[in-house]
């Protein structure tokens, strides 16, 4: 046994959350992010959170990170100049993408349609061809090949794609090409579509495989020298990275495939927020994750969160499994303004990010962000970390004045439309996830965490009529806690197209149990045995001559004769609920799916002393704030010092080392045996 440790990288902190594996108990941590090379923030806290913990780096046995090292090399157009090889015919196939342009009425006008990630200068074509079948229709040229490939290396490129016609079917000439190239680029990445994403649709198949060269080179760079650095200070433990879908992959893995942790960070939240509410008895959850740069929302139904097969980062959406989750430019450092043209208050998405940061952390910001807001209006302490981070309630104070002044109101009135239009932000990104995906949210808890997510999910909870709201112990570190507390996993997947009128039961069964040996294959490479495994399917399904699909889970007790009866049902119902019609049209499958998932951590939640109704042991201090447009008195508490069973009345704030929870007139906290604040109205 030994000590599991939750590292989750955020634009303004890196949060970190130590478990003891024997025991259950936790230690957490929180430091300035270092945006520059994120692995300096992530070894301070390391250093940190044992140093306090009184535990030797040498008895850590397992790093779990969530990291945005992809991510930002994205947002930032900061990846890999790559190369890409295609078959012939094929070679504007990322130019001409798909007709599709974002945007509301006339929006084309003005959309710059952005640059893909491999040039057209850096495309060259192979004369084959596979059919769809995967049949051999023309065998490659090799002298053809490698003439292109050496006019290739001249272009300096620093990762190369192979993408072929059809290679999901047969990935023959994929690894024909790819071992000419491997002599003619012996020092740069090599990343194969039938090996990224073996399935149909060749323009996605081919950026999503692009996407991973362009990420590759920084991430695989990125997560060598944390393995390296974590080598010398825990040479026992084994750095796992956590996927966008929420599970967690070997260092190999995530170094030859970072697509697949795009989203990395945010899926870190969602698996925290689910083993958290689980404890408190729910399971239908939407999870509201504000930090100090942007706000992630989920939708979790029945402890499971939906997983989506698109992942979206900027401009670039691509085929791959992550959590449905949605991001907004609304935290604590999103910036307010008044535009000149139009006097109206707008907030975000620009950020002041870690650094400056808000005028109240003292760094030198000036403009006014929602952190200033919460702090002018009351709502934050003197100081966040137990006192190591002073706050500034003059700077933030001087930062909201110009507001104020444009608007011609005074500075609190000022704060609080600044809340309320970050609200309604971040309302508008939770109706995505629920309303507008056929669910009602008042079927739903709502999970708020992040450092300024409690600050804000009494109102969230209000306006969308979630409720309880539910603020976990540690919310300002509980992405870290869900990277500790997750699970490694694989998944394998494979185009099928076959209507139901043309294959069995059984001939599914043996594809589905081809990927299955193909997803444990991989975990049982990084250490899980397949007695210790877990195996979940999922098909994509449409109607016959449908142009998109749905995918639907399936049960391991739908593995049987009636298969395509039990799929075909579930999918006809699932169509239903997001589109209000079925069709009288015959069912069509389209990809299979194999999902293998480790043992799950054994980690214990632990309980809290148990106290009586009255939380004024709690009290620490009595404030005056500006709540609903008047000042009222509001009592603050120690979270430490709380007790379950324990209730707190509106107005009233809770703060703790990581995050501060406001409780709005007209609502009570109660706090549960684990130390949770479960928010409702009075009645």
């Amino acid at each position: 046994m030994g000590y599991r440790l939750g590292v989750d990288v955020g634009g303004t902190f890196t949060d970190l959350l130590l478990i003891d594996e024997e025991s259950g108990a936790t230690h957490r941590a929180k430091v300035p992010s270092t945006p520059g090379d994120p692995s300096i923030a992530v070894l301070q806290g390391i250093d940190l959170i044992t140093q306090r913990a009184s535990v030797d780096p040498g008895e850590l046995s397992q790093v779990m990170h969530g990291t945005t090292v992809a991510t930002n090399a994205v947002l930032e157009g900061k990846g890999a100049k790559v190369g890409l090889v295609v078959t012939e015919g094929y070679r504007q196939i990322l130019q001409v993408a798909r007709s599709f342009v974002p945007g509301g009425l006339a929006g084309w006008i003005v959309w710059p349609k952005p640059e893909p990630l491999a040039s057209l200068e850096n495309t060259i074509e192979v004369k084959e061809r596979i059919d769809a079948r995967g049949q051999v229709i023309r065998h490659i040229d090799q002298a053809a090949l490698r003439q292109e490939l050496e006019r290739l290396r001249t272009h300096a490129i620093e990762a190369l794609t192979i993408s072929l016609m059809n290679s999901f079917t047969n990935d023959e000439h994929e690894l024909e090409v790819a071992r000419l190239a491997e002599e003619i680029f012996p020092d740069i990445p090599i990343s194969l579509s039938s090996k990224i994403l073996p399935e149909i649709k060749e323009y996605e198949r081919t950026l999503t495989t692009v996407a991973n060269s362009y990420v590759r080179p920084r991430a695989s760079q990125y997560l060598n020298n944390l393995s390296s650095e974590l080598g010398r200070r825990a040479p026992g433990a084994r750095l796992h990275i956590l996927r966008s879908d929420g599970g967690l992959m070997g260092l190999e893995v995530a170094s030859a495939a970072p697509v697949n942790m795009l989203m990395s960070g945010p899926a870190g939240g969602v698996s925290g927020a689910v083993w958290i509410a689980s404890q408190a008895g729910y399971s239908d959850l939407l999870t509201f994750d504000m930090g100090g740069t942007s706000t992630d929302v989920a939708l979790v139904q029945q402890a499971i969160p939906k997983v989506g097969r698109e992942t979206s980062v900027g401009d670039l959406t691509i085929r791959a499994s992550s959590i449905d989750v949605r991001t907004v430019g609304a935290g604590g450092g999103s910036i307010a303004h008044v535009p000149a043209l139009t006097k109206a208050l707008r907030v975000g998405p620009q950020s002041a990010g870690a650094d400056p940061g808000p005028a109240a952390y003292g760094r030198g910001g000036t403009e006014p962000t929602v952190t200033d807001a919460n702090m002018v209006l009351g709502y934050l302490p003197s100081g966040l970390l137990d006192g190591e981070m002073g706050l500034d309630g003059e700077a933030a104070r001087g930062a909201l004045e110009p507001l104020a002044e444009a608007l011609g109101i005074e500075v609190e009135r000022a704060a609080s439309g600044v809340i309320d239009i970050v609200n309604e932000n971040m309302f508008g990104a939770l109706r995505l996830v629920s309303v507008q995906q056929g669910y009602d949210p008042r079927d739903f808890a709502l999970v708020a965490f992040g450092g300024a997510g409690p600050l804000h999910a009494n109102a969230l909870g209000r306006l969308m009529g979630s409720w309880p709201v539910i603020v976990p112990p540690s919310p300002g570190v509980l992405c870290a806690f869900g990277d500790a507390t997750t699970r490694l996993r694989s998944e394998s997947s494979h185009t099928y197209i076959r209507r139901f009128s043309e294959v069995s039961s059984q001939q599914v069964l043996e594809e589905l149990e081809r990927l299955r040996i193909d997803a444990a294959a991989e975990l049982v490479s990084q250490g899980v045995a397949e007695s210790d495994q877990e195996i979940g399917y999922s098909i994509d399904m449409r109607y016959h001559g449908q142009g998109f699909e749905v995918t639907i889970d399936v049960d391991p007790a739908m593995l049987t004769d009636e298969l395509l009866d039990q799929t075909c049902a579930k999918f006809e119902a699932e169509h239903e609920r997001l589109f209000t019609f079925a069709l009288d049209q015959e069912c069509e499958l389209v990809h299979l799916r194999a999902i293998a998932q480790g043992a799950r951590p054994k980690v214990e939640a632990l309980q809290i002393e148990v106290g009586d109704e009255d939380a004024s042991s709690a009290v620490i201090a009595t404030k005056e704030i500006y709540v609903e447009g008047e000042r009222a008195p509001a009592k603050i508490y120690a979270r430490s010092r709380l007790r379950a069973n324990n209730r707190i009345p509106g107005p009233a704030i809770v703060s703790e080392m990581d995050s501060t929870t406001l409780v709005l007139p007209g609502h009570e906290a109660r706090v549960d045996a684990y130390g949770n604040l479960i928010i409702n109205p009075v009645v």
